[in-house]
């Protein structure tokens, strides 16, 4: 059961592949204990929404374009991290009530954690797909998905307030999850952009230590 962290152009039969087939399986007995056990159907499947999306597009196209193993778990960590923010709504989760005790904090910032975790997770996913797939140049793989994060966040925020003031008003301050900061949007950007530009760091300096593809 061998970890591939290298990026590579085979294809593997998904039936071959035990890593992505527990990575799936976890995820999906996870995602269903999240939709029966939420507090709140309507704010889980406007959360979700973006996940089955993007859940179609990986399955739809395995068959031609395949990450690596690596890839793949940043991924499914992601998103884990983000059903179970949708699971009690990002302003209500324990694990950020835990911080908020722990630290003696104003507000519960997983939420803040998750849009890190976007930047941070899935640059790497991200530049194999420029790097594999589209065959661009090295150099336009690292830049990329930090414009793409900075892009994709600032689209969300756009996505949160069409979605809290114009079609579905009712779930408007949960889905949002503001908290009473006016800034809020912003910094989830700033994270999130910030999430992107570490990662790329840190995989270019593992990249010349371990001569990592």
């Amino acid at each position: 059961m061998a970890f591939t962290n290298a990026i590579s152009t085979d294809r593997t039969p998904f039936k071959q592949n035990p890593w992505l087939i527990t990575f799936l399986g976890i995820f999906l007995l996870d995602w269903s204990y999240t939709f029966v056990s939420t507090t709140d159907t309507a704010n889980w499947l406007l959360e979700n929404a973006l996940v089955f999306i993007f859940l179609g597009v990986l399955i739809g196209t395995y068959k031609k374009y395949q990450l690596s193993d690596l890839s793949s778990l940043l991924i499914f960590i992601y998103l884990c991290l983000h059903i179970y923010g949708a699971q009690y709504t990002y302003a209500e989760n324990p694990f950020g009530y835990w911080l908020m005790d722990t630290f003696a904090t104003s507000r519960n910032h997983y939420d803040r954690i998750v849009h890190f975790s976007f930047g941070f997770l899935l640059a790497y996913p991200m530049r194999e797909v420029f790097l594999t797939w589209l065959k661009y140049p090295k150099w336009v793989a690292w830049v990329l998905p930090i414009e793409i994060t900075l892009s994709v966040s600032g689209f969300y925020e756009l996505v949160e307030w069409g979605v809290a003031d114009i079609f579905f008003q009712e779930q408007g301050v949960t889905y949002l999850g503001t908290q009473g900061d006016p800034w809020d949007a912003q910094k989830d950007i700033f994270l999130a952009t910030s999430g992107a530009i570490f990662a790329t760091s840190l995989v270019s300096v593992l990249k010349k230590v371990f001569k990592i593809y």
